[in-house]
């Protein structure tokens, strides 16, 4: 398995271009995911990135605000040409050791309903996250927002 890590600037430029190539995020998804890494590749304390070295996958996260020991995944995003390698496999794994030795009891993920995010909504459970909740039509009419949880 490739190596996984905090990623420096140098890895900027790959990781927007990541960004820009995964099919389920729209614009507005695109430009938010980017200003998360650059606040994390800036030192910011609320997010940080674990990526691997060849920039086809990254995750983005940080902690609750406000509680203690919780923390939210924000973004994972694995290279269309990389999927089912165990990138994300081994992102997830990757973050819950580095949670598991600051002490952290819980890890939230928001996703939404819509089609477009089913393979996200199987890839959850198959990473024993467990829906806790779902808003109805919080997105738009018909796209849910559902909420996974991992009890660490």
């Amino acid at each position: 398995m490739t190596a996984l890590g905090k990623p420096d600037r140098s890895q900027r430029n790959a990781l927007a271009a990541l960004i820009d190539c995964i099919p389920e995020f729209d614009g507005p998804d695109r430009m938010v995911a980017l200003e998360l890494v650059d606040a994390a590749l800036a030192g910011s304390p609320d997010y940080e990135l674990l990526a691997d070295a060849q920039s086809r996958a990254y995750l983005c996260f940080g902690p609750t605000p406000m509680t203690r020991g919780t923390y939210d995944l924000y973004w994972i995003a694995v290279h269309p040409a990389a999927r089912r390698a165990g990138l994300g496999a081994a992102l997830i794994g990757e973050l819950e050791r580095t949670l598991r030795q600051r002490g952290a009891r819980l890890v939230r993920v928001e996703t939404a309903s819509s089609g477009a995010y089913d393979a996200t909504r199987k890839f959850y459970p198959r990473m024993g996250y467990r829906e806790e909740a779902r808003l109805r039509d919080f997105y738009k009419p018909g796209d849910d927002l559902v909420i996974y949880l991992r009890r660490l």
